[in-house]
């Protein structure tokens, strides 16, 4: 028998699930890491990273609102644009969660080399890579039995986690020298190296989990007013705390560990370094035991979400049947999950570092979330009547000043990246031509299907030409210096954008199913 996801998340669960994903490795890492690239005025990058993730929040809490989807990140552009965008968005999810879990063991394991050597500082040992694998299995394992074990546990890590770095703000800010935010210049790198902090320095990845809520909304109780209050609860919360850390930071850094600059900062671990520096050898015991706790909550998470990302675009029909199905009594999607440890596993393997992991990751990420503007401004269009617990107001703004800073946010992440992420995406967009007989076309037509995705091949193809041709601080060749480059990323977003809008699927079929509960679709039928 087919098993249904079971309504056992509550408001603080949920808020707790974004809080986890996004307090995780982040925090020990990112500020010194956005303090190399943009130097004291990288709380600015904070800042804009903030903005760019509230405002995809608001976005989000429209969509979670009204259509709560276990993975509805995947299912949302299926949904306004067909299987074929939905294929894409799959594809380049899996990519984008199955790969956090993996990085969150990482962050773990670099930490806990301070006190046991033998694991690796930067790239793991051999040692270091099993410790790595026996702490994705114990993730897994919580994952395993019970939705409701995996919230409740996740809600009592979040509670410890956000303890320390709450507790290593107040204590730095006692050590804090003003002169450090102008000795070597206030932004020595220019507004290009905060522009670039953001996108490649773990500052968008520390955000990123904001969206989980919509990820678990299939499983949350009164989905249609939790779901948009946790994400903005989780933004809010988060952007303050790592403002607070960034600035303390760079602040509390003794003078002589600036002898070469910003960029000659090179902590292995870094608040538990400085603690240590500065003579706190008690602060940075702790922040070395909560270096475990931390990334054990994201990790948790993640796994979690991936599944939920695999049975999502299985449930698009584009994907294997075999990881839409959910465990009767547990209501888990256990073969999903079980995918979603191998893959995770499999990113470890080349025994990458956590900040060579990072960008990667946070370019895939928004990828996977700048279509979530563009579904919800179609929805406008071709679901008037869709029952909208939440309406975002200023939806004609929001929507796509978020989907232009995304698209920013994408070209920061440098050429070198953009190349691979965006390039496989094209490349699975013609295997799905080239296999459109296998191509689900009941509900939408394969012609259908082609009209409403050539807005974003076109979107995808012109991001690479920009990356290849714009400013060097972005890995590019100077052919199009900045800033004319990112000005022709607005422009063509902006086209990208509007024609999404008006090339949806006119009919969306929003199918009520396994992890929708009676009320919800009572929901969609007053959309039809």
């Amino acid at each position: 028998m087919q098993g249904k996801f079971k309504k056992q998340l509550g408001l603080v669960d949920l808020t707790f699930i974004g809080l986890g994903s996004i307090i995780g490795s982040g925090w020990l890492f990112a500020s010194q890491r956005a303090g190399e690239i943009a130097g004291p005025a990288a709380w600015i990058s904070w800042i804009i990273g903030a903005v760019a993730v509230a405002l995809l929040g608001f976005v989000y809490a429209e969509l979670g609102g009204s259509l709560p989807r276990t993975g509805g990140t995947v299912r949302y552009p299926e949904y306004s644009h067909g299987p074929l965008v939905g294929y894409l968005l799959g594809f380049a999810s899996l990519i984008a969660f199955a790969s956090v879990a993996g990085i969150e063991a990482e962050a773990m394991r670099q930490y806990m080399d301070t006190w046991w050597t033998s694991l690796g500082s930067d790239s793991p040992t051999l040692l270091g890579w099993f410790v790595q694998l026996v702490l994705l299995l114990i993730f897994f394992a919580l994952n395993f039995f019970s939705v409701n074990l995996f919230g409740k546990a996740n809600t009592i890590i979040t509670i410890i986690k956000f303890i320390v770095p709450i507790l290593t703000v107040i204590v730095l800010l006692t050590h804090m020298k003003t002169v450090n935010f102008s000795s070597h210049g206030f932004a020595p790198y220019g507004f290009s190296g905060i522009e670039k902090a953001v996108a490649t320095a773990g500052i968008i990845f520390a955000f990123l989990g904001f969206q989980q809520a919509v990820g678990f909304s299939g499983e949350a109780k009164n989905p249609q007013r939790n779901v948009p209050i946790a994400i903005m609860l989780a933004v809010l919360g988060s952007a303050l705390l790592y403002v607070l850390l960034q600035v303390t930071f760079v602040g509390a850094l003794p003078g002589k560990f600036l002898t070469h600059g910003w960029a000659g900062v090179q902590f292995t671990s870094p608040f538990a370094n400085l603690a240590a520096a500065l003579g706190l050898g008690w602060l940075s015991t702790v922040i070395l035991a909560d270096a475990i706790v931390s990334p054990s909550g994201t990790a948790n998470i993640y796994l979690s979400a991936t599944a939920r990302v695999i049975f999502a675009w299985a449930r698009t029909k584009t994907f294997f049947r075999l990881f839409a199905k959910v465990d009767n009594k547990s209501g888990v999607p256990r073969p999903a999950l079980w995918l979603a440890l191998v893959m995770a596993i499999v990113f470890t393997l080349p025994f990458p570092s956590w900040s060579k992991l990072v960008g990667v990751v946070s370019s895939a990420t928004v990828l996977t979330y700048i279509l979530g503007p563009v579904s919800a401004h179609a929805f406008r269009r071709t679901a008037p009547n869709l029952a909208r617990p939440f309406r975002l107001a200023g939806m004609g703004i929001i929507s796509p000043i978020s989907f232009v800073i995304a698209s920013l946010i994408i070209y920061w992440s440098g050429w070198q990246t953009d190349r691979l992420l965006i390039g496989m995406q094209l490349i699975v967009w013609v295997l799905y031509l080239i296999f459109n007989r296998l191509a689900p076309s009941a509900q939408v037509s394969f012609g259908q299907q082609l009209k409403s995705s050539w807005w974003l091949v076109v979107y995808y193809a012109a991001m690479m030409v920009v990356s290849y041709l714009g400013g060097t601080t972005f890995g590019g060749t100077n052919i199009l210096p900045t800033p004319w480059d990112q000005i022709v990323v607005i422009l063509m977003s902006f086209g990208a954008y509007y024609w999404g809008v008006y090339t949806a699927v006119p009919n969306p079929n929003f199918d009520v199913d396994a992890d929708t509960d009676d009320a919800t679709a009572q929901v969609m039928e007053t959309s039809k």
